[in-house]
Parts: C-alpha cells; structure tokens; sequence
C-alpha cells in the first residue's frame, strides 16, 4: 500500500497494561516514521525519580526534572521493575503529577508533528483532536504470559500468578482512577491484540490509518 505525503499526523494509542499498544504504536511509528512517544516510559521515570531522590516535594520534583528531561537518556535506565511499576500506578492518581506529564506529552505533539504517543488517556485527555485513535485490549492470559515473558529476563523466579495479579490489579487502578481514567475514546478503532501477531496487528492499523488519511485529506 503506498503511503500518501502529509506534513501532520498525530496517532493516539490507549490501553491497559500488556495489551500490545507500546508494541503496535513501534511498528506504526517506524512504517510512517512518525516520533514515537511513550506516556508509561515518562510515568515510570517519575515513579524512578520519586523512588531514587526520596524528595519532600514530589511535584517541585518532577516539574524541575521534566522542563529539562532529555528522553534519550532514559534509555539507559531500567524502569521496568515490578517496585516501578507498582508505584507509579500510585502517582498516576495525583492530579498534579498528570498536569505536569500532560504538558510535556502535548507540548512533545506541538514540536513534532508527526508522532505517535501511547498511553492510558491519550486519546480522550492527551490528544483529542489527534487523526487517529486506537484502543488495544488483551485477555488476561495473554496479556500475563506476554509481560511474564519480558520479566523473566530480569526475574527467573517470578510466578504467572503474580504477574496476572499485577496486571489485575493496575488495570482496575487506571479504570477507577479520579483523574483521567482508562477509557476507550468514541472514534478509536478496537485492537484485539491477543490472537494476532505483530503482521496482522500493523495490517489492520495500517488499514485505518490509509483510511483515515484518505477521508480527513491530512497534509
């Protein structure tokens, strides 16, 4: 399928923990070499920081530390421990801390025109008005066996139970969270990522966004 020239395209990928959507929005980002952009990357480097600096203030923190964060230097840190992940499904609840990660994520989308961020509440607080929506969702089995598979790199005696307790649990905070809860966006395109591979996940986000493209003329 030959892709159109446009000079903007902004995609919004949501969904709750390993539904798939940091793995489609990847794939995406390198088909329509579009900025790739991950909102769980940025709340769990404030969760490190928080973790790291023990501060009295968290949100004078993180609002010095994100008005000069350089993304690459996150790729050197490992923030994907089960302590991260814990606890920043528990910053993810102050409001203050959001305002501060929703201001980097859109002022991120203004600079660079063509991306694609993925997170929990892209779509319905981060980008309303992006081109594309996308909602991924995965069966717990799946969605456990796929994160337990990425931990056991790390933690050879972690258990499936635990993993599946972990995801449970996060999935229930984000969706009865006060403040920007996971929630499926009116005009996002449902991604069932439990049975399809990474070909027929890319073919069929592929598909939506040639169509959306074609209807909304983007340029």
């Amino acid at each position: 399928m030959k892709k159109r020239n446009y000079k903007n395209l902004l995609i919004s990928c949501d969904g709750g923990a390993a539904s798939g959507k940091t793995t489609g929005a990847k794939l995406i980002s390198k088909k329509y070499k579009l900025k790739f952009l991950s909102s769980g990357m940025l709340y769990r480097y404030a969760g490190y920081l928080i973790l790291k600096k023990k501060p009295k203030n968290k949100v004078l923190l993180l609002k010095k530390e994100f008005s000069k964060l350089n993304l690459s230097k996150l790729k050197n840190i490992d923030l994907n421990t089960q302590l991260i992940s814990e606890y920043t499904s528990k910053i993810a609840k102050i409001k203050k801390i959001r305002d501060i990660l929703k201001s980097f994520q859109i002022s991120y989308s203004k600079k660079f025109k063509k991306c694609i961020i993925e997170g929990r509440d892209i779509s319905t607080q981060i980008l309303p008005f992006s081109d594309v929506k996308f909602f991924f969702t995965c069966d717990l089995k799946n969605a456990s066996l796929r994160r337990l598979k990425d931990l056991k790199k790390k933690n050879h005696n972690i258990k499936l139970s635990e993993v599946k307790k972990s995801i449970k649990l996060r999935n229930l905070r984000d969706k009865n969270r006060k403040h920007s809860p996971l929630l499926k966006h009116r005009d996002a395109l449902e991604i069932q990522t439990g049975k399809l591979n990474k070909k027929q996940m890319i073919d069929k986000m592929s598909k939506h966004i040639e169509k959306i493209i074609s209807l909304k003329h983007v340029n």
